[in-house]
């Protein structure tokens, strides 16, 4: 009967700590994605606010761009998709008149000063793409 003084100890604790150890790692990797994230992110900087002069910005970058008047650095000219170019100065166009009488004097006046730019920019390369395949 010496058995019956011994007792099964079970040790739930240790499910405790475990739990506490998985919630830990979860944590930290956790923070590790969001550093990453925060570091990538930085890299870019952060995105301008939405505004009407930004969506003007936009289509005029992508309409020189298609010119070959600005390229990304460390790439190599591309010749000038001239299409490509049209078509946002046309996206242009239209959003001058479909806005018409709702812009401010400012907004106006800068969306009208692009798109005279862009349009004597692409008669420009259309000149010297035409003078280029004439010699």
């Amino acid at each position: 009967m010496a058995d019956e003084g011994k007792k099964l100890i079970i040790d739930e604790g240790w499910k405790e700590q475990a739990q506490r150890e998985k919630e830990t790692l979860a944590a930290k990797e956790e923070k590790e994605k969001e550093k990453q994230a925060a570091e990538e992110g930085d890299a870019g900087g952060p995105l301008p606010p939405g505004s009407f002069a930004t969506l003007v910005s936009m289509l005029t970058t992508q309409a020189l761009f298609a010119m070959g008047l600005i390229r990304v650095r460390g790439e190599d000219p591309h010749e000038p998709d001239m299409e490509m170019a049209r078509y946002n100065i046309d996206m242009l166009e239209m959003l001058s008149e479909k806005t018409k009488g709702n812009l401010t004097p400012e907004e106006q006046q800068m969306l009208k000063n692009t798109l005279s730019d862009l349009r004597m920019g692409f008669v420009s390369v259309a000149n010297q793409l035409g003078t280029q395949e004439q010699g």
